[in-house]
């Protein structure tokens, strides 16, 4: 999949998909009541409540990003850096005169942010400095972690794909809702933290799904895409979903079983976030398929 990027968006990259609307549709897409699948926001709580008291953020009033050290505990392990990174910025704004919101001080305003910008690693903040961290979250009043799901994890690095509702300001005078998911990936530094290497971002169209393509049906992408496509499904199998976890499993062409993950987003599409191989021991194995080279 080729993406293109934006900006530089919430201390991440942000990428626009360019594989939406494919024209053909199979016919094992199911017949949905889309109203409901589409155009429903989420009602999932949130997952970033940690560290919500004016006590924490106390010592750090006023302070600049290199005068912070976070207490180790937050970054002990990697789902605790990516609960307390967005925890802090959860009440955090960077709204300005052209995108308004609010009536007066918002959350915590902009007291995070240097707290936050501590949870990157030292390789990300030479690649992004303070300024473009807070700059990148221009527009923002809130943010709202609402899933979270880890792809992989050894004792050096891990990543996370994560889903955010964010409240945005705009020229309108009114706040709105917007979701983005993306990936979040860490490594450890030194002996005990584990900090933030890189995230990426993608925005979520409510309007494009409902009306265009397949590449938004699981069970589909795996027909298509790694069936019609690289010739590699013999039988797929039920689907299993948990959640918003969906797990197809497939017998390949190869001899091999495979997982396909997709995570179901707010906008009712389903995005896939890993894919694994069983191995003759047994043992599912990480790997990292291309489909559309087998088109190319």
């Amino acid at each position: 999949m080729q993406l293109d990027c934006i900006c530089l968006f919430m201390g991440g990259t942000l990428y626009q998909r360019e594989d939406m609307g494919y024209s053909v549709q199979p016919a094992r897409v199911k017949k949905v009541d889309v109203n409901q699948k589409y155009f429903r926001p989420s009602c999932l709580p949130a997952l970033n409540s940690r560290l919500a008291t004016y006590e924490f953020f106390n010592p750090y009033y006023d302070k600049k990003p290199e005068e912070i050290h976070l207490p180790v505990k937050l970054t002990a392990t990697p789902e605790d850096t990516v609960l307390n990174y967005f925890s802090i910025l959860r009440e955090a704004e960077n709204l300005n005169e052209k995108a308004i919101g609010g009536c007066g001080t918002v959350g915590m305003s902009r007291i995070p942010y240097p707290i936050a910008y501590n949870f990157l690693s030292d390789d990300y903040q030479k690649r992004l400095g303070y300024e473009d961290f807070l700059k990148s979250f221009q527009d923002i009043g809130y943010i709202n972690l609402i899933k979270l799901q880890r792809v992989f994890e050894d004792k050096d690095a891990s990543q996370y794909f994560f889903e955010i509702e964010t409240i945005e300001g705009s020229r309108k005078g009114v706040t709105y809702f917007a979701y983005y998911y993306g990936f979040i990936h860490l490594k450890k530094e030194g002996n005990h933290l584990f900090k933030i290497q890189d995230i990426s971002l993608f925005g979520e169209d409510f309007l494009c799904a409902a009306y265009h393509g397949w590449d938004h049906d699981a069970e589909a992408v795996v027909e298509v895409k790694y069936g019609n496509w690289c010739k590699l499904v013999k039988k797929i199998y039920p689907t299993q979903q948990n959640g918003y976890v969906k797990n197809v499993y497939i017998n390949g062409t190869d001899g091999h079983d495979y997982l396909f993950i997709f995570i179901v987003l707010t906008n009712g599409t389903d995005v896939e976030i890993a894919q694994y191989k069983k191995y003759a021991n047994g043992q599912w194995i990480l790997v990292n398929m291309k489909p559309e080279k087998c088109v190319e």
